[in-house]
Order: structure tokens, then C-alpha cells, then sequence
């Protein structure tokens, strides 16, 4: 990647994202100017526009590297982009901004040796499986449990490993927040298996949901179709649907009542205010 075409993306999330305000975001890129400026600010508010209510920042990032991409293979027509998985798409190179690259150790390795300290063995917490999504030919499933240590981590994903279907998937990307009371921080990791950065993603989206004490574990059966930036969308689309069935986050139609009630509370503050 030519340094000439970097660019810096300053992003701030309003009270009413994502269920009622886009983000607000500003674009450094000298190179990138007229036209060109012009037709990404528009792509970018069609992704807004075509995904109401759902968090849109990766599917921003991924716009946005392609189009660095993009600019960049102009000026080298042989550029090195290293593949590294079934389906990778230029917007998959690891020299960009907003980089949420995952852990590359092995995961259970890292959580055996984590939790090594407590040879008392846990309850296996309770599974809980999302309802798939299809999108050519590639199935995507979710599946939640509630965890407050990383050995119930570790159990939760022995436990899906033995199951032959979720063993086979393509790709089993994973994240896990969990809250520590004491030190009031978060232990919190992800792992992609094999889809480049989709760990990061998903733990993102659980930031930016500020859920806790949960794994999320997106199962992604590859079927021969590449689907491009899409795969992140369903990934996230899964996870989110499975959080909200499981009560970790309000449902849209929920966020949105709370959203017209902060609204109306607002002009109720400024009409006193007024007065």
C-alpha cells in the first residue's frame, strides 16, 4: 500500500446511533478530492440508508479501504495482496486505519493457560443457537452463553467443538466480554478462525453494545460463492439478533421507543428552559 493514498477517519457516534443518527464522520484524504470525495460521501450514506438500525462502521471501513485499495492499484498495477483465507477481498489488507486485527495464538492453548488457576470445575453454562441466515449458499449461526470466567469460555467452546456440524464450519470466529467487579475493567478477546479481522468486528459490535458476561460464536459454513464485504454484515447480523433474543440488548422497536422518549424529554427540558 502506497503511503500516498493513507487517509485518518475520525468518527463520532451521536446519542441516536444506530437506531435513529448516522455517524458523524470526517475523512482526511489529500489525494481524494471532487468527484471522487463526492461519490464516497454518497456510497457511504447508501450503506447508512440500505442498514436502518444497525451498526454500520465496519461496513464504512470496508468502503473506505476499497476505495484506498483502489486508488492505490492505480498507481501499481501489480500490487501484493496477501491471501490468507477461502474468501478474501481487497478491502482485507492489514496496512489501513482502523485496524481491529485479531489474536493470532492458539485460542484454547491461551485459555487453558488462563485458566489453569481455578482447577475447580465450573457449571457449563447454558448454549443458546440463533436462527441462521443464508446468503448464497453460505449458512451463518450464532450461538450465546453466558460466561463470567474465561474457564467457562474454554468449556462453552469444547462443548460446541464436539458437535459435528459446528466442527465442520468454515470458520467458528468468536469474542467473549466479561466484567471483573473488582478491578472494574473487562477481560475480553477474539479470535477469527481463519475470516481475517471478523473476530475484531465482532467484539466491536459488542463494545459498541456494551454487553458483557457473554461469548458470541458465529458459525460460518462457506458455499463456494465469495460474498465480499457481506460475510461481516451477516456476522455481525447474527450476533446481534442472537444478543437481542437473549435479552442483552433492546430490540430495535425498543431502542426506538427509548429514542423518541430521550427526544421528547429533550424538548420538554427545552421548553422549560424556554420559559
Amino acid at each position: 500500500m502506497d503511503p500516498l493514498f493513507a487517509g485518518i477517519v475520525l468518527v463520532i457516534l451521536p446519542p441516536g446511533y444506530p437506531t435513529a443518527e448516522p455517524p458523524i464522520y470526517q475523512l482526511n484524504a489529500p489525494w481524494l478530492r471532487g468527484q471522487d470525495y463526492t461519490d464516497l460521501a454518497n456510497s457511504l450514506e447508501e450503506i447508512y440508508v440500505q442498514n436502518l438500525g444497525e451498526s454500520i462502521l465496519y461496513l464504512w471501513v470496508e468502503k473506505i479501504r476499497e476505495v484506498l485499495v483502489e486508488k492505490a492499484q492505480s498507481s501499481d498495477p501489480e500490487p501484493d495482496i496477501k491471501k490468507t483465507t477461502e474468501e478474501v477481498d481487497e478491502g482485507d489488507e492489514d496496512d489501513f486505519l482502523l485496524d481491529y486485527q485479531p489474536i493470532q495464538e492458539d485460542q484454547i492453548k491461551m485459555l487453558n493457560y488462563m485458566a489453569s488457576e481455578s482447577q475447580e470445575d465450573e457449571e457449563l453454562p447454558p448454549i443458546h443457537h440463533g436462527n441462521p441466515i443464508t446468503d448464497r449458499r453460505s449458512t451463518f449461526q450464532a450461538h450465546l452463553a453466558p460466561v463470567v470466567t474465561t474457564r467457562q469460555v474454554k468449556r462453552v467452546l469444547e462443548e460446541l467443538y464436539e458437535n459435528k456440524k459446528i466442527a465442520s464450519a468454515t470458520h467458528n470466529i468468536y469474542a467473549y466480554r466479561i466484567y471483573c467487579e473488582d478491578k472494574q475493567t473487562f477481560l475480553q478477546d477474539c479470535e477469527d478462525d481463519g475470516e481475517t479481522a471478523a473476530g475484531g468486528r465482532l467484539l466491536h459490535l459488542m463494545q459498541i453494545l456494551n454487553v458483557h458476561n457473554v461469548l458470541v460464536v458465529v458459525s460460518r459454513w462457506y458455499g463456494g460463492i465469495l460474498l465480499g464485504p457481506d460475510r461481516f454484515k451477516h456476522i455481525n447480523n447474527c450476533a446481534r439478533n442472537v444478543l437481542v433474543e437473549y435479552n442483552y440488548v433492546p430490540s430495535m422497536e425498543e431502542s426506538s421507543r427509548q429514542a423518541g422518549k430521550s427526544k421528547k424529554i429533550r424538548k420538554d427540558n427545552k421548553k422549560r428552559t424556554e420559559h
